[in-house]
Formats: structure tokens, C-alpha cells, sequence
């Protein structure tokens, strides 16, 4: 039998290298991992600094500049100047809007409030996508059907027009009812996803065995298969975040959504509202459509991630 060197833990594959390419392969075998992958790094940061901005802004920044005639009308960022030759001081670094409050501030408590209308939203979501689709796939018959169906209707109905009516019928609502009110539209992708991955993971072997070993149906569905379907779980998330910011985003600009307090979709409609397209006020409404860019650029990069992750084929590309 052929022995092999026990010098540095040598592995056969590696027989015949020298010692330097030996820990260099063992290097690269070490970050090897599809979870070391640079897109959810970069989307993660990008959010990661969100939500600093935040937590850092409230306890560095003065946020009762958020109150109407906190300030100047109007003045541009520090370095700009406004069209009456006003310029930004450092008092407010990132201007004030049409009613004197700080821009700043704005962001501060904005962001991530249209970040946790969107994580609220996915997340009872994604529970109910969860049960309904380990349901229908694993239990099957008349129950597979009407929840296949319910869930094809419900893609059907453009959620936007339902919740314009939804909004208008409950006046100003808090983001937690507003977050409930499109959790009502994003649990059918998830459901689906679901539902299909179920149906070719319940004849596999691993299944059958468990059945065989008098597993009840609760520990296979959520001990044998859930952490099977984790990455494409983690995938169909952040697209419902993506969906349900897109959605609140919507609902705020056209005037729904909470009156009183600040969201990014807010801020642009107070700033449409006010005419700031036309007065050159580009700060109004160009930094919360910038923050919202970053916000969506990031999840983007996640969701590649995660399907790099869950699938070596693009991994390998």
C-alpha cells in the first residue's frame, strides 16, 4: 500500500507538491465556502451601512431638526448653492426642504423605516409562504389544490390597486399596518417555490427513510426538508424585501401611506408636492432617491449571491 508523508498533514491529491503549493492548496480549499461569496458582502455592507446610518445618526445627530421650521427654507447641501445664492452650512449638511426640516435628520429616521416596512412585510410573508407551501406539497390532494389555486388567483391581482383602496379606506396608518397590508400580497412567490421543491423532494430517499424510521410529518417537513430549501428560502426573502420597499415606496409617493412619520417615499412626495422638480430643489427628493437606489442595489447583489450559492453551476460560470 502506497504510504503518504505525514509532513503537514499532507492529503494524497496533493502527493508530489511541494511544500509551498501544499499550503497554498490548503489555503484556497480553507475559502473554498459558496457562502464566502463577494456580492452578499458588497449587498450586505451596502445595507449594513443603512442601518448604521440609522442607529449612529440618532445617537450623533439632533433629531428634532426633523420638525417643521427647524431651519432655513430650502437650503441646498454644504458646497451648493440654492437659486436665491444661499449656501449650505454644516448646520444642515445635506440642506433642508421646502418646510425648514433637516435633511439629515429626514434620512436618519427614514431609511430605516422604509428598510423595516419592506423586512416586516417579507417576513410574514415568507411564514406564510413557508406553511402554506410545505402543505400543499407534502400533504397534497384537495389540500394541494386549493391552496395551488388560491395562490394563483391572488398573483393575478395587481396588489398596488388593492392597496391604493386598502389605504384610502383606513386614512393615515402606522408602518406596522401598512407592512401588514402588503404582507398580504408577497406570500404567493414563496408559496410556489415552495410547493414545487416540496413535490421533488418528498419521493427522495432521505424522505422515505425517515418515514420508514416513524418520523411524524411535522420533523420531516420541518427538520429533514426545511434546512435543505435554506439558500432558495434566503433567495425568495430579499426578493419579497425588494417588492414590498417597491410597493410601500409606491403607496407613499402617491400620498398614502403614514402622514406623520418620515419614510424615503414620504420625502419624495412632499417633494413632488411642493414642486421641487421645477425650483431646482434637487436635494429634496435626488438623496432619498439615491439612498433607495443603494438600498435596492444591495438587496440585488444578495439575491445574486444567494443564487450562487444554492447553484453551482453559477458558481462554476
Amino acid at each position: 500500500m502506497t504510504e503518504y508523508s505525514t509532513d503537514d498533514d499532507v492529503a494524497p491529491a496533493e502527493h508530489g507538491l511541494t511544500r509551498e503549493d501544499r499550503r497554498r492548496a490548503r489555503r484556497m480549499r480553507r475559502f473554498d465556502n459558496p457562502w464566502l461569496n463577494p456580492k452578499l458582502y458588497w449587498g450586505g455592507g451596502l445595507l449594513l451601512g443603512i442601518v448604521l446610518v440609522g442607529i449612529l445618526g440618532r445617537l450623533l445627530w439632533d433629531l428634532d431638526l426633523v420638525f417643521t421650521g427647524s431651519g432655513m427654507l430650502k437650503l441646498p447641501p454644504v458646497g451648493f448653492e440654492n437659486l436665491r445664492g444661499q449656501e449650505g452650512t454644516f448646520a444642515n449638511p445635506l440642506g433642508t426642504d421646502g418646510a425648514g426640516r433637516d435633511m439629515l435628520a429626514l434620512i436618519v429616521i427614514g431609511a430605516p423605516n422604509s428598510l423595516f416596512v419592506g423586512l416586516l412585510a417579507s417576513l410574514i410573508g415568507m411564514s406564510i409562504g413557508i406553511f402554506l407551501g410545505f402543505t400543499a406539497g407534502y400533504v397534497g390532494g384537495r389540500t394541494d389544490d386549493i391552496i395551488r389555486v388560491l395562490s394563483d388567483v391572488m398573483i393575478t391581482i395587481p396588489p398596488l390597486l388593492i392597496l391604493v383602496v386598502f389605504q384610502s379606506a383606513f386614512g393615515d396608518v402606522s408602518l406596522t399596518m401598512m407592512a401588514l397590508l402588503i404582507a398580504g400580497f408577497v406570500w404567493q412567490s414563496p408559496t410556489r417555490l415552495i410547493r414545487a421543491q416540496v413535490l421533488s423532494m418528498k419521493s427522495s430517499g432521505y424522505v422515505q427513510m425517515a418515514k420508514l424510521s416513524g418520523a411524524s410529518t411535522f420533523d420531516i417537513m420541518f427538520r429533514e426538508m426545511l434546512p435543505n430549501l435554506i439558500p432558495y428560502l434566503f433567495g425568495s426573502f430579499i426578493a419579497n424585501v425588494t417588492t414590498s420597499i417597491v410597493t410601500a415606496v409606491g403607496l407613499e409617493v402617491l400620498g398614502l401611506g403614514p402622514q406623520r412619520v418620515p419614510t424615503l417615499g414620504r420625502t419624495i412626495y412632499e417633494a413632488i408636492n411642493a414642486g421641487a422638480l421645477i425650483q431646482n430643489l434637487w436635494w429634496w427628493w435626488g438623496i432619498p432617491t439615491l439612498l433607495l437606489a443603494a438600498m435596492f442595489i444591495g438587496l440585488l447583489l444578495i439575491n445574486l449571491g444567494l443564487d450562487e450559492v444554492s447553484n453551482p453551476r453559477l458558481r462554476k460560470a
